[in-house]
């Protein structure tokens, strides 16, 4: 029989099928009503399996014949969308190739002549195998092959072999795949922030859902990995059915295949699926998206760790549990609990494994989260201090506490933390400047002020300011006003102190003042300079506070919006504010107790440790003689025992010192008041070498992916009233160790500290002394010191000046 007439025979059955496809999409009538896409995707792959099943028993393809149709794409995942290619392979038992032939042309030649769309091949099942093996994607389609019609035995020898092979094959090929998978992602962006996004290839997208359903063919994840139907929403699952949807609707609206969601065809596609209009369709499209790409990076990882290895690969694969805050350590490369950790009884576990998180740069076991999200409590109103101080320490990390506040959204956890982040997750921006979402928006900014953290006096209201500054929108209301009534109940659940819920909420309600005013106002008119004085209520710090957060608002929200311009502007207009405000107040030294006055009088070195506040805090009073080494060798001792200093004040009486500390553990409990007196009174004789042990402490820490800082460290000088006596103020990212190594450079320049005040915020320290240098004040002993402080503080890493960096006109010399 000749290919025409193998044509003409077939020809009216593959018409039958295009008419039948035809009346699925057009619906909406009585007799037919219109199908809504799941029902629309269902029907389609019933449709296409009944002809396929029809003609392959007229053409000969039966259980015994030795043939069989298999199908994969679409229709063999049961995803039939459409316009989709028909993606089949005619299988064959090695039998006679023209009967093979003849049988081919009366299946494809039908489809072919009706305009569906085709793609075909005929093989062997070793043939198939070999095709799977030499060709990655081509491999990646057969995982997903299903039997349709005729020889079921040879069909299951298929998809038996190609899967069975991509496990025992997955090591060597796994390299291969995450390069493709990021290729992919590189050419089509991220879905939830595209504004035409990739529905198939783009990054949160159909591929992803089949990248990850070849890794749980693999054996080496789960298929949904860490994600239920109870995370926000709803979870992997319906992610994918989501995307399906959308794409579905997509290929109605458009007529033909398309992948590529257009910006006109938004609205009618979200009225469609009765979802909303084109900002609601983003919306969904961004949590399903972020869904599946949170789900795929825990895919890949959980891979990653559960590949094969041989040799010697094998011998080194003993993981080591490194210790990384309390109840938490590395294990694997990951971030999980501790063995004796309990969440049940722990609420501030949540921020502190995040934090660690973001610290380390490693990322937090999916198994971890879930366990979190399943056991630990919410935390109560107010938070303790130490929960507010691992929020800080993670805001603080910079562009790592992206994936960590991303990790924590996707599993449900930073919504436990802040309710009032559901009205503004996955909300697409309405101005077409802005490039991300306004909860991503937000911890953009959050990243971008913890780089600039050191311009302020108060870096934990900036960050948190920066965090939001936004939080008020997806409500009807003016969303600074709103954003300032959240600002101020968020504030007290944190647990600030009521005159810093009274900024956080003028940083939230006045965020947009500065760059409006500057921008659209005659700066040169007094009546400009004195609104912005009246409206802060001449608050010299919010001042400070809103010109760095314009900044970071400014370059979170997308190229070209923060310049040279724009920057000069807002400079001129708080450098004007400032000058009509009534100026920054100096710092003050703390008054110092009756009762240690009087056992300072007694002479000696007494230690003394009781409980502080918070859960894990502790408060550390050091009297000792005051000489210059005092300050260096007690914060080194503390610091020897893990001791992290959040405040200090430092004072003397006579002939001693009082210093006091408020600590808290890295790790369990404090040690015994009697041991810090003991090796105090060793570093005060110079049996104990505090710096080497600290800088060992420090290199076996590792803590950071990286030494560098965040935020450049900047040091004030300010003179008092007293001659001889200055005020020194650095800001700098903390380390191990940072205080004693400030006071030793003090001590070694012979700058007698009259009192001191260290405030530890998060990651950064605000430190200030009152030096006195008697006579012997100069600009040049100034510098010296200065230099030799700041060699000790952490730096951000150094980088080559760019083009972007040039046009974004960031400018630190204010």
């Amino acid at each position: 029989m000749g290919k025409q007439q193998a044509k003409d025979e077939s020809l009216g059955g593959a018409k039958d099928l295009v008419r039948a496809r035809d009346q699925l999409l057009k619906g909406g009538d009585t007799r037919h009503p219109r199908l809504d896409a799941e029902a629309l995707r269902q029907a389609l792959v019933d449709l296409y399996e009944l002809w396929l099943t029809t003609k392959g028993a007229e053409f000969g393809i039966t259980r015994d014949s030795g043939l069989a149709v298999v199908a994969v794409g679409g229709l063999g995942r049961r995803e039939m969308l459409p316009y989709s290619d028909l993606d089949l392979m005619l299988l064959h038992d090695d039998i006679d190739p023209e009967r093979v032939a003849e049988v081919a042309d009366k299946l494809w030649y039908p489809l072919w002549d009706a305009h569906i769309k085709l793609d075909h091949s005929v093989r062997t099942v070793p043939q198939a195998l070999r095709v799977a093996a030499g060709d990655l994607t081509a491999g990646l389609a057969m995982l997903e092959a299903r039997h349709i019609v005729g020889d079921a035995e040879l069909s299951n020898l298929l998809i038996g072999g190609v899967r069975r092979e991509w496990r025992t094959g997955i090591r060597s090929r796994f390299g291969e795949l995450v390069e493709q998978a990021e290729t992919r992602w590189k050419r089509n962006g991220e879905i939830a922030h595209r504004a035409e996004p990739d529905l198939k290839y783009g990054r949160g997208g159909l591929r992803d859902i089949q990248l990850l359903d070849a890794l749980a063919i693999a054996q080496l994840t789960d298929a949904m990995p860490g994600l239920g139907p109870d995370v926000p929403g709803g979870g992997l699952e319906h992610a994918h059915r989501r995307l399906l949807d959308v794409r579905t609707e997509l290929h109605r609206v458009a007529g033909r295949a398309r992948d590529q969601l257009r910006a006109q065809d938004a609205d009618e596609i979200g009225s469609a699926l009765r979802i909303g209009d084109r900002f609601d369709l983003a919306r969904t499209l961004s949590d399903a998206a972020r869904t599946v790409g949170y789900s795929v990076d825990v895919g890949l990882r959980t891979a990653a760790n559960a590949l094969p290895r041989r040799g010697l690969a094998r011998l080194r694969r003993m993981p080591v549990r490194r210790p990384l805050d309390e109840g938490v350590v590395e294990h694997g490369g990951e971030v999980v609990l501790a063995r004796d950790a309990r969440p049940q009884k722990d609420p501030g576990l949540i921020l502190r494994v995040a934090s660690a998180s973001a610290q380390s740069g490693l990322p937090m076991a999916a198994t971890t989260l879930n366990r979190l999200s399943e056991d630990a409590p919410e935390l109560r109103e107010p938070w303790p201090r130490e929960a507010l101080n691992d929020l800080l320490v993670l805001l603080g990390t910079g562009r790592s506490a992206i994936a960590a506040v991303e990790a924590l959204d996707r599993t449900g956890l930073w919504g436990r933390l802040f309710p009032e982040w559901g009205a503004v997750r996955d909300l697409p921006p309405r101005d077409p400047m802005h490039i991300w979402t306004v909860d991503r928006h937000l911890v953009e900014t959050v990243a971008y002020a913890s780089a600039l953290s050191t311009r302020v006096a108060r870096p934990d209201l900036l960050l948190l300011g920066a965090l939001l500054h936004d939080i008020g929108k997806g409500r009807p209301e003016d969303h600074s006003v709103v954003g300032a009534e959240l600002a101020t109940r968020i504030g007290r659940r944190l647990g600030l102190w009521p005159s810093d819920v009274l900024t956080l909420s003028a940083i939230v309600r006045h965020h947009l003042l500065l760059p409006d005013t500057a921008t659209r106002r005659d700066l040169a008119d007094p009546q400009t300079v004195r609104m912005v004085v009246d409206t802060l209520e001449g608050d010299a710090q919010l001042l400070e506070l809103l010109h760095t957060l314009a900044e970071a608002d400014s370059l979170a929200t997308g190229p070209g919006v923060w310049g040279d311009w724009k920057a000069s502007l807002i400079r001129d207009l708080v450098r004007r504010c400032g000058l009509a405000m009534a100026g920054e107040q100096l710092p003050q030294p703390d008054p110092i107790d009756p009762e240690l006055l009087e056992k300072a009088e007694a002479g000696g070195v007494h230690v003394e440790l009781r409980p502080g506040e918070g859960r894990y805090t502790h408060i550390v009073t050091v009297i000792a003689p005051d000489t210059p080494g005092l300050l260096s060798d007690a914060a080194g001792v503390l610091a020897l025992h893990s001791l992290r200093v959040l405040s200090a004040s430092l004072g003397a009486a006579g002939p001693s010192a009082i210093d006091t500390f408020v600590v808290t553990p890295k790790f369990g409990d404090p040690p015994d008041a009697g041991l810090l007196r003991q090796e105090l009174i060793r570093a005060i004789n110079g049996d104990l070498d505090l710096a080497a042990v600290l800088a060992k402490k420090e290199r076996d820490a590792a803590s950071r992916p990286s030494p560098y800082a965040q935020a450049a460290p900047r040091i004030k000088w300010s003179d008092t009233t007293i001659r001889g006596q200055v005020l020194l103020e650095l800001r700098a990212e903390d380390r191990i160790g940072l205080l004693s190594r400030l006071a030793a450079i003090l001590a070694g320049a012979g700058a007698d500290v009259r009192w001191a005040r260290v405030v530890t915020m998060g990651a950064a320290v605000v430190d200030s002394f009152c030096l006195d240098f008697g006579a012997t004040d100069t600009l040049e002993r100034r510098a010296e010191i200065e230099a030799a402080l700041l060699a000790v503080v952490p730096h951000p890493e150094p980088k080559k000046p760019t083009e972007t960096d040039s046009r974004t006109g960031s400018d630190e010399n204010y």
